[in-house]
């Protein structure tokens, strides 16, 4: 009877280990990942404006550098959601829409509203939500679209057998329209992005409208993850319509997932940073770069290259990542970077501008959940008169924001010290 009972205790021992190592397992894919980092600096072998840089964004990258576009900025909700609103409502054929964020409130209710409508006058409408970005939807708002004929899919639901992907949400933010219009920045659904950016409830944000040849990368990218959780392939002229040249602008969508290409979008932001000869502007909503990534900024600064960074300041939804950002500070301070913390409102915006010629837009973060582990889309744009406009923007909201010093950061108190520096060891989730 005793043996039988250490016979007992000994079985239960290895069924607790065996499920010690798969919790162990679970959490240390979700937090590394399944992919070869890149280890390596690059080393400067072209310039942004040289065609040998637009070539190896396509190589490198996936869909190639093409021309034919157009592009209109948008500020803020006042701006971004009635084009958004008004491109659903004119849809006659199909819509895509995938969105990390979409919380309750009035303007849910409105998309939701808006979205349905057309399901019910016979247009094919998608619509793709992170699961755990959603999980604030009011379900009445998921009714609304669902009773209609809208297609809902949540992406990466918790399961007992999808904690492999706990870690990978889609943080993708993308509206097609008849494949022929596309929108993405980084714009929420949710209360947060309406106003004006008039005061901290309500946030600062970009978002950009887009036709032209590269609404087609646009749609396909927005498919990339429709795939994967309907098993569905929707095509056809339906989505993918000849498309007629709408202006002159080169551009290339491109996207990053941890199931594959999760090296795509630091890869991306290597070459930009390395290929910078003159200026890097960068609004950050959350600036948390990993070591490969810093080092490529600091040596951009030592070859001479002027770098100005904005970051959001007091109002932010995330103290810990502000805190982690502030930690990385004192080099790229000390090497004449310029860093300012945006003084309004949360400062949501997510551009990057390089040499007055780049300009990558979209749902990416300058962090490591943005470069490995969420799903991103962004839009590279090669076009001076729009890098101009942005530029211009970019310095209005400068304005608006309280540079740093090196002394101010050298000097801040020990208590904020100290939370940096323990934040700054949560720099790889962040």
């Amino acid at each position: 009877m005793a043996n039988a009972r250490k016979r007992a205790r000994a079985g239960w021992y290895v069924l607790l280990a065996v499920i010690v190592t798969a919790l162990v397992g679970i959490v240390a894919y979700n937090l590394l990942g399944g992919e070869k980092r890149i280890e390596h600096r690059l080393e400067r072998l072209y310039g942004i404006e040289d065609p040998q840089f637009a070539r190896e964004l396509g190589v490198l990258l996936g869909p190639p550098v093409i021309g034919g576009n157009a592009y209109r900025v948008l500020r803020n909700g006042d701006e971004i959601f009635p084009a958004m609103l008004g491109a659903i409502r004119g849809a006659q054929r199909t819509i895509t829409f995938e969105s990390y964020i979409y919380w309750s409130g009035d303007i849910g209710r409105e998309f939701a509203e808006a979205l349905a409508e057309r399901a019910r006058a016979g247009v094919k409408v998608h619509v793709l939500l992170d699961w755990v970005g959603s999980q604030k939807i009011d379900e009445a708002v998921l009714a609304v679209m669902t009773d209609a004929g809208v297609a809902v899919q949540r992406y990466h639901p918790v399961r007992w057998y999808t904690l492999g992907k706990l870690n990978n949400r889609t943080h993708r933010k993308l509206l097609v329209v008849d494949g022929k219009v596309g929108f993405t920045g980084g714009v929420g659904i949710a209360p947060e992005w309406t106003g004006h950016a008039q005061d901290p409830q309500h946030w600062r944000d970009t978002h950009f409208e887009v036709k032209g040849p590269v609404v087609a990368q646009m749609q396909s990218v927005f498919l990339d993850n429709w795939i994967k959780v309907s098993g569905q392939v929707p095509h056809g002229d339906a989505y993918f319509p000849a498309l007629p040249d709408a202006g002159q602008g080169m551009a290339q969508m491109f996207s990053s997932s941890p199931t594959g290409g999760s090296e795509n979008m630091a890869l991306m932001y290597l070459l930009a940073i390395t290929a910078a000869t003159r200026s890097i502007d960068l609004s950050a909503a959350y600036f948390v770069p990993d070591d490969l990534t810093r080092k490529a900024l600091l040596a951009a600064l030592q070859r001479g290259v002027k770098v100005r960074i904005v970051v959001p300041g007091e109002h932010i939804d995330s103290e810990t990542a502000r805190s982690a950002s502030r930690a990385q500070w004192g080099e790229a301070l000390a090497a004449g970077a310029l860093i300012a913390e945006y003084a309004p409102t949360m400062y949501h915006c997510k551009v990057l501008i390089v040499d007055g010629f780049l300009v990558s837009v979209g749902s990416t973060n300058f962090d490591n959940r943005s470069f490995r582990l969420n799903d991103e889309a962004t839009l590279n744009i090669l076009d001076r008169d729009f890098a101009a406009e942005q530029t211009r923007i970019f310095e209005e909201d400068l304005a608006l924001s309280r540079p740093i010093s090196l002394e101010a950061w050298a000097n801040r108190p020990w208590r904020e010290k100290l939370l940096d520096r323990v934040s700054a060891l949560l720099a790889p989730q962040l």
